[in-house]
């Protein structure tokens, strides 16, 4: 059935991979749009790593482990595209190949508008609800990857949502930001380890 068949995530040792996605370089560091970045840092300092160019991808990577010593870990790749958010299906999709990782062992982590400031919602598959970082892995490889969802609001007034995702989360945001971003990699690792029904019953609020 091809590389979204869900079944073939249960295969012993498939390795899983954790995009984080975002826009590169200091500029776009704090924006909204950078959150899934943000998760992935966090990510890279419990695994332990250092972020480095993925040969050919277009892409920085830490090769890792997720979990408890032992049987119970998980091979991770964790990633982060660095073509830009709208390009990103690209690296993913050589990351995919390179690493023989199952498409349902795919997690992207990204903001999402619809979704209040700090709320988790974690799903398979689905639409790209107008991000260009989603619609261009769906593009790439089809729609039956997970996703963590992390909330950032609706644009106050009538400013437009692009202005709204490029910009810096606000002081009053940063202050609970640290510990929203700490949720959403254990969320991650939730999903890694313990599976998706799991997870959404311990993160999605």
């Amino acid at each position: 059935m091809g590389d979204t068949d869900v079944t073939t995530a249960t295969e012993p040792g498939a390795p899983w991979l954790i995009v984080g996605l975002g826009n590169p370089g200091p500029d776009y560091a704090m924006n909204r749009h950078n959150v899934g970045f943000m998760v992935a840092d966090l990510l890279a300092g419990r695994i332990g790593g250092k972020f480095k160019r993925a040969g050919k991808a277009q892409a920085q990577v830490i090769e890792g482990r997720i979990g408890p010593p032992g049987p119970g870990s998980r091979r991770v790749i964790l990633a982060k595209p660095m073509s830009y958010m709208n390009l990103s299906g690209g690296p993913v999709t050589a990351l995919r190949d390179f690493y023989k990782v199952p498409t349902a062992h795919i997690v992207a982590v990204h903001d999402e508008l619809d979704i209040d400031y700090g709320v988790l919602r974690l799903k398979l598959g689905g639409g790209d609800n107008g991000h260009n970082g989603l619609k261009s892995m769906t593009k790439a490889m089809g729609p039956d990857y997970h996703r963590v969802r992390f909330g950032i609001g609706r644009p106050p007034g009538r400013m437009q949502v692009a202005d709204f995702v490029l910009k810096d989360f606000s002081a009053a945001e940063r202050k609970e930001l640290d510990y929203f971003v700490d949720r959403a990699a254990d969320s991650v690792e939730s999903l890694v380890i313990d599976g998706l029904e799991r997870a959404q019953s311990s993160y999605n609020s």
